[in-house]
């Protein structure tokens, strides 16, 4: 009998494996992942950005985590020597009907207890020479990391401590019990006594196999980039954003340093109709079946039409594309950049049609899943560990504990 199995294998999986090992030092873990390797779908197509906590509403955990998360992800760093760049970014205004909006974004900023400025035309240009905008909030919380890396630190240390790190481990089936929780998975059976489902892109089946039916479901939505052609890079020092349309859930495109010396831009937000579908042409049958069912995506659709028929004709059209990276830089052109990898945001949607704009976290007898954590999960990655951590009950290596 183990005594914790955490199913998942990227950033929130193995940050709350390591948060439980610290927690509980003796006791066994196991963390189980479906593909061969870590860290491979959210995490490992993440553009490594450390968010600042500056768009969440105060007092959410988005806010919360990411505030504290973004210091303990570069104190993670700097412990372990992992390269990181604390660079800060600007939030730009480039019409007067945006000021307003700013306004309140960085009113919301100071209520997180951000160090935020508020910068003119002039200061804009010191920051980025080549950005065009009325008014900028300068957010020096903001840096950029290489998530992959951090995983694969906290795998060795993982490893160290003694716990199971098993690839290749695909869960089909979550039975709880009185006394213990069975995972079946395509390798073997595995009594354990408790469960952390950190599955991602499939939480919330992972979440229905104990028989928990929260109001949700996940919907993947594809960002699709660009990368600035080495010749261009001098364009972007280092993160550029717009201020966010209020009339549309996510930030818009904008432009990203990596870590790799590359910079790219984007993302759009389509819908994906593979829960892990990089390219346009992916397609899933089940996955577009639940997804064509649920009427929550209906009445997000309805709400939504005009900006996500603008985010789908950016998806076909590199010139709309560009149009819209324009707007933050004018010398963009459309030969400065080249196709780059896409990434999928495992978005959960309730039956009301409204997204879930916050971590949401829910337990079973036996178990606790992490529902919704997108963006900014990776920089809240140590919170949201902490935070499960302590949502599990008193374990003793060997024995079975009682909820």
């Amino acid at each position: 009998m183990d005594d914790i199995t955490i199913i998942g294998g990227g950033i929130v999986g193995l940050s709350t494996a390591y948060a439980l090992s610290e927690r509980f030092p003796h006791a066994r873990l196991r963390v189980i992942e479906k593909e061969n390797q870590w860290a491979k779908h959210q995490t490992g197509n993440n553009s490594g950005v450390i968010h600042s906590g500056i768009y969440y509403t105060p007092g959410s955990l988005k806010a919360r985590f990411a505030k504290t998360g973004s210091q303990q992800m570069k104190d993670f760093c700097a412990r372990y020597d992992i390269d990181y760049d604390p660079c800060g970014k600007v939030i730009v205004a480039t019409k007067e009907t945006e000021l307003s909006i700013m306004k309140n974004l960085y009113n919301r900023g100071l209520a997180n207890g951000l160090d935020i400025i508020m910068i003119g035309p002039d200061q804009l240009k010191e920051e980025e020479p080549y950005v065009e905008g009325l008014q900028a909030i300068k957010v020096p919380q903001a840096g950029i990391v290489d998530y992959k890396q951090v995983c694969e630190t906290l795998v060795l240390l993982l490893k160290n401590h003694g716990a199971e790190m098993l690839l290749n481990t695909e869960v089909k089936d979550i039975l709880e019990h009185e006394q213990k929780v069975e995972v079946i998975t395509n390798e073997k059976e595995f009594n354990t006594s408790y469960v952390v489902n950190c599955g991602g892109l499939h939480s919330d089946r992972l979440t229905k196999m104990t028989g928990l039916k929260p109001d949700l479901q996940i919907v993947p939505f594809r960002g699709e980039y660009y990368e600035l052609i080495p010749e261009k890079h001098y364009l972007v020092k280092n993160l550029i954003y717009p201020v966010p349309n209020p009339d549309f859930p996510f930030l818009g495109v904008h432009f990203t340093r990596m870590m790799n010396g590359g910079v790219e831009a984007g993302p759009n937000a389509v819908l994906s109709l593979k829960r892990e579908g990089y390219r346009k042409t992916d397609f899933d049958l089940r996955d577009f079946s639940e997804v064509m069912s649920f009427r929550g995506f209906w009445k997000l659709a309805a709400k939504y039409w005009q900006e996500g028929a603008k985010e789908m004709w950016r998806s076909y059209s590199k010139k709309a594309f560009v149009k819209s990276l324009q707007e933050l830089i004018p010398s963009i052109q459309e030969g400065d950049l080249e196709p780059a990898p896409s990434g999928v945001r495992a978005q959960a949607l309730q039956s009301n049609g409204k997204l879930v704009d916050d971590f949401y976290i829910v337990s079973g007898k036996r178990s606790i899943h992490v529902c919704n954590a997108p963006s900014p999960a990776a920089t809240a990655c140590f919170p949201i560990g902490r935070e499960i951590a302590e949502k599990v009950p008193e374990v003793e290596s060997h024995q079975i504990f009682t909820s």
